[in-house]
């Protein structure tokens, strides 16, 4: 493939994808940075940063912060799972879609927070609680944390009327994320929040996101525990 050629992000993935097959880059080999590819098939670095995604997503290659894209030593197919607006997914099944925010703060990051991206201890964030529910039923708690270095907007947006999860969706961009399932007893709290007993099984979905190497979103979604969560792949 000529440089002339390849300037559309799909020129660009099925070259680096016919490398891949005749092992020019065999399993496990660390490809060309992204500055060094855009500059071989002369295009934008963002041509090529797409392409990668797109092979990222569907198994071909790793993708990790600091350390490079590399061709998967064992390919498997990847589920695919994208970032749902919570109205939408309440209204669905039919049911009226209501909010509720419960507390909005602007402070500095918790030692929690700042270990897990890497912050200094200057790190601002905004920190929002809301409950959605469906109806008059709980559906989820939403505990959002914001970088205000990489979403400054978010310092002006009040969340009276719209939810962190849905204005986020709309406003910021992300290129990389990071979500965990897990099962856990209710609290006190959380109970009530839920409207379930105190001691049964909720749904928790913690999701971090990152826009480059730079953190932009941490949050926690709680559920009561017959929620469900679907994906293809």
């Amino acid at each position: 493939m000529t440089a002339a050629t390849a300037t559309g992000f799909r020129q660009v993935r099925n070259e680096i994808l016919s490398r891949i097959r005749d092992r020019t880059w065999p399993l496990g080999a660390l490809l060309p940075s992204e500055s060094a590819l855009a500059e071989e098939f002369d295009c934008a670095r963002a041509t090529v940063n797409r392409a990668m995604r797109e092979l990222a997503d569907a198994g071909i290659v790793e993708r990790r912060r600091r350390a490079g894209t590399r061709v998967v030593k064992d390919p498997v197919r990847h589920a695919q799972f994208k970032i749902p607006i919570v109205r939408q997914e309440i209204e669905r099944t039919g049911a009226t879609y209501r909010y509720a925010l419960l507390s909005r703060e602007a402070l500095t990051a918790p030692d929690w927070l700042r270990s897990r991206f890497g912050w200094s201890r200057s790190s601002k964030v905004l920190h929002v609680t809301c409950l959605h529910l469906a109806g008059t039923r709980p559906y989820q708690f939403e505990d959002r944390w914001i970088s205000i270095a990489m979403v400054p907007k978010a310092a002006g947006e009040s969340f009276e009327h719209i939810s962190p999860n849905e204005w986020l969706v709309r406003e910021v961009p992300y290129s990389d994320g990071e979500i965990s399932f897990l099962a856990e007893q209710a609290t006190g709290d959380m109970a009530e929040l839920l409207q379930v007993a105190p001691g049964d099984a909720i749904f928790v979905a913690e999701r971090m996101t990152w826009l480059g190497d730079d953190p932009v979103t941490y949050a926690r979604m709680s559920h009561p525990g017959h929620y469900r969560v679907t994906t293809r792949f």
